[in-house]
């Protein structure tokens, strides 16, 4: 008897682990946001033979998205399969055959196992989607946001589902970028955060694992130093032009600080950095700009409008 039971448990309990593991795989993605984020995530997850679907407001804007995904693909296999054009073809064809497109949300939870939001940088636009969406996604789903900037943990406090919520940071453009940043908040379970490793893997990134503190890794060092950089340029230590080139040939960078800010865009920095002085009024380190506010003011936001520290033709 006792070994029928002990056979019994060891059953029980090899059936749970399976039911458990089987949770953890990650096959079909529903990426919210059809901008170059939201559209470079779902190439990925796409390219990587997991079923996709990617959702915004308009067709229009989703038609715009998948010609770009279209032509990052052409890109792609230009360089994977140089000498191999047929293969590149049916690469395109198969990571497309993987991805869909919807306007409707809520329509598409139901059958996700992951829902990657990428969408504006506004903590109420986010917290009033995954509200939404946590009353339809199914109980397994984990939901997971790119924000570069705003708390993890602020937007899982949306749901019910705070378990299963974590960061997912990819980097611009995500098809060639190799880092992700996967964001574990106080309740974040272990088997969430693994899960978003292994997917982080599975599309071909590199993760790495950080708290839920304010710019994470990346961001918490790169912020700072183009405000520094800023502020030096304020004080008229030096030029904005003598500083870039000092970085670039000194620090061994690809770009100066006010040739990134402007590729970043001031308006994006700025709600960046506002939002961490918000949170830290007294850190030096996040003390607000006035020539980036000044700019961003004047809609001199850097390469996207013509003009930020520099000017663009």
């Amino acid at each position: 008897m006792a070994f029928a039971t002990r056979h019994f448990v060891r059953a029980a309990s090899s059936t749970a682990a399976t039911a458990a593991a089987k949770k953890l795989i990650v096959k079909h993605v529903t990426v919210i946001g059809g901008g170059l984020m939201g559209a470079g995530i779902a190439q990925v997850a796409a390219a990587s033979g997991h079923t996709v679907v990617l959702v915004d407001q308009s067709d229009e804007i989703l038609k715009k998205s998948t010609k770009g995904i279209e032509e990052s693909l052409k890109r792609v296999t230009k360089k994977k399969f140089a000498d191999k054009p047929e293969a590149g073809a049916e690469f395109i064809e198969k990571t497309l055959k993987n991805l869909t497109t919807s306007t409707d949300a809520v329509a598409v939870v139901h059958s996700t196992d992951l829902v990657i939001e990428a969408i504006v940088e506004n903590q109420e636009i986010k917290n009033e989607l995954f509200k939404r969406l946590d009353k339809f996604a199914p109980e397994h789903t984990i939901f997971a946001s790119n924000t570069s900037s705003l708390q993890i943990t602020q937007l899982a406090n949306s749901t019910t589902r705070q378990d299963r919520f974590g960061g997912l940071h990819f980097f611009n453009p995500v098809p060639m970028m190799k880092l992700v940043e996967v964001i574990k908040t106080p309740m974040t379970s272990q088997k969430t955060f693994e899960s978003l490793v292994d997917f982080s893997k599975a599309v071909g990134k590199s993760p790495v694992s950080c708290k839920d503190t304010p710019g994470f890794i990346v961001n918490r060092l790169l912020v700072p130093y183009m405000m520094e950089a800023v502020r030096l340029f304020e004080r008229g230590d030096a030029s904005k032009e003598d500083i870039d080139v000092a970085m670039k040939l000194g620090a061994g960078y690809p770009m100066g600080p006010f040739e990134l800010l402007d590729y970043v865009g001031l308006d994006t920095s700025k709600y960046i950095i506002d939002g961490w002085h918000s949170l830290e009024p007294n850190n030096p380190l996040f003390a607000p700009s006035p020539l980036l506010n000044k700019l961003v003011e004047e809609k001199k936001l850097g390469k996207k409008t013509g003009e930020g520290f520099y000017k663009y033709k």
